[in-house]
């Protein structure tokens, strides 16, 4: 179960991060405040579900006890990652979406960049938790 969910996880945060953020933004008729709104509303959606998979993959770790070897520790990582988007990035972004979409001009910062690094770097974690969790069968 844990590898589809590390599978699975992994395909979210591909199609979304990295195929709908970009593409939302070159559509005919998207100003960057119609973008940003539905950025927004896209993002929390799928920060809510990754919450999700993270519960699922602690809940895993906790009742099956499964002997922890170097793919598990991977997403132990990936959990982390999600709990400093959830907590500190995310909520710091929506603000300044908030701020654009209000017309305002919000300084320039690196948060954006830092959450596309958290995005990939959880990418390919999961992607790696996978496959090394099909090796070891």
């Amino acid at each position: 179960m844990v590898i589809a969910i590390a599978f699975f996880w992994a395909g979210m945060i591909l199609a979304i991060s990295f195929i709908e953020a970009p593409l939302k933004f070159r559509a005919p008729g998207i100003t960057p405040a119609l973008g940003l709104g539905i950025g927004k509303r896209v993002f929390t959606a799928l920060n809510r579900l990754e919450i999700v998979f993270a519960a699922v993959v602690v809940a895993y770790a906790a009742i099956v006890r499964p002997s922890f070897e170097w793919p598990l520790y991977l997403l132990v990582v990936v959990v982390v990652l999600l709990a400093v988007q959830t907590i500190w990035l995310l909520p710091n972004l929506v603000r300044r979406a908030n701020a654009v979409i209000a017309g305002e001009n919000p300084p320039k910062g690196r948060l954006h960049l830092a959450f596309i690094a958290f995005e990939a770097i959880k990418l390919i974690l999961l992607i790696t938790a996978g496959v090394g969790q099909l090796m070891r069968r």
